[in-house]
């Protein structure tokens, strides 16, 4: 009930008052804009009219709003804890809608780890913010194929996309030339996440226990492998 309850205290309805003032700023000034971590339908219809009238705005999800749903979190469950809060299937839907038309142009992570402290508590006082940088990918990439879209799909809104977006020209795609940031991927082999053995040092994951798609089996990063001369416990690395 009380993660329930969080959902209801930010309705969906408030965050597209939002983003319409937004959108008004951006008619009467023509500055481009980006609105983040879009949680609602809602928002996705103000987006869509607003894209349809020209204006330059473009937008973004999360991976949690997109795999994750509020009357399937268990009561006081702070790890699902984030703001704007994770809305119910019909929200999801809608944002998978959004996506597939091209009214929200990615999918980032919104990755905000937390060590076990600060997740510790209620839903009023736990931090705000789902970890998910080392299955994010993975989990739209579930959601996706069971929507009967595609890799190229997930790719495009999570790599090239947001390369675009941010202006990262030299890389977010395999083509000649650019940065060879590469992710060997079997998107079709399964795995169930383990929040204890992921690399980040807090074993706090709002996927733990989910049965996703896609084994990672090498990793390159600017043409070399990510993990080459890594010790172990520092998996930061510069190319």
């Amino acid at each position: 009930m009380r993660t329930l309850l969080n959902a209801a205290s930010r309705p969906a309805e408030c965050e597209a008052n939002a983003v319409r003032k937004i959108v008004r700023l951006v008619a009467r000034t023509g500055c481009r804009t980006h609105i983040l971590h879009v949680s609602s339908g809602l928002s996705v219809d103000v987006l869509r009219q607003a894209k349809a009238e020209g204006l330059p705005v473009s937008a973004e999800t999360c991976p949690h709003y997109l795999t994750l749903d509020c009357d399937h979190i268990p009561d006081n469950a702070t790890e699902f804890k984030c703001c704007p809060p994770i809305r119910d299937l019909r929200e999801q839907d809608a944002l998978w809608a959004g996506l597939a038309d091209g009214t929200l142009d990615g999918v980032v992570t919104d990755h905000s780890p937390a060590s076990a402290d600060m997740k510790a508590g209620t839903l009023a006082t736990a931090w705000g913010g789902v970890s998910s940088l080392q299955v994010g990918f993975r989990a739209v990439l579930t959601g996706a194929m069971r929507r009967g879209l595609s890799l190229a799909d997930v790719v495009r809104w999570m790599s090239c996309n947001t390369a675009r977006l941010v202006g990262l020209d030299d890389r977010g795609d395999i083509t000649p030339v650019l940065r060879a940031d590469l992710a060997i991927i079997r998107p079709y082999e399964r795995f169930v996440v383990d929040a204890t053995a992921l690399e980040s040092r807090n074993p706090i994951c709002a996927c733990d226990g989910m049965t996703l798609n896609g084994v990672v089996t090498r990793t390159f990063v600017a043409g070399r492998d990510a993990l080459s001369g890594v010790r172990e416990g520092n998996l930061i690395v510069r190319p």
